[in-house]
C-alpha cells in the first residue's frame, strides 16, 4: 500500500467491501471536489478528474490517505508553505506539477 504504518494515517485507505474500482474512483472524485476550502476543491477536483482513472490500486490508496488529511494542511503543502509528511511528498509534488502545467 503506502509503505506507512496504518496507525500513522488519519484514515485507513482502500476499497470498501464489495466496491468496484469504478465506484471507488467515482467516490474519490466526489471527495476531491467537496473538501471545505474552495482552493483545495479546485486543485484536487482537477487532479482527480485527470488522474484517478489511470492510478493503480497502491496509488489510489495513497490518494485516499491524502484525502484524509486536513484541508488547511493540504493547502500549506500544495502551496509550498510547509513540507508535507514524507509518505505524501511524492503525491503532493505530483499534484503541484499537475496544477502548474494545467
Amino acid at each position: 500500500m503506502t509503505g506507512v504504518p496504518l496507525d500513522q494515517l488519519k484514515e485507513t485507505p482502500g476499497a470498501r467491501p464489495g466496491e468496484t474500482r469504478d465506484v471507488r474512483v467515482k467516490r474519490l472524485g466526489m471527495r476531491s471536489m467537496r473538501r471545505g476550502i474552495k482552493e483545495m476543491d479546485i486543485i484536487l477536483h482537477r487532479y482527480a478528474s485527470d488522474r484517478l482513472a489511470h492510478m493503480n490500486d497502491d496509488e489510489l490508496d495513497l490518494y485516499e490517505a491524502l484525502l484524509g488529511e486536513n484541508d488547511q494542511d493540504l493547502y500549506q503543502w500544495v502551496s509550498g508553505q510547509q513540507e508535507p509528511p514524507a509518505h505524501l511528498t511524492d503525491m503532493i509534488e505530483h499534484i503541484i506539477r499537475h496544477t502548474t502545467t494545467r
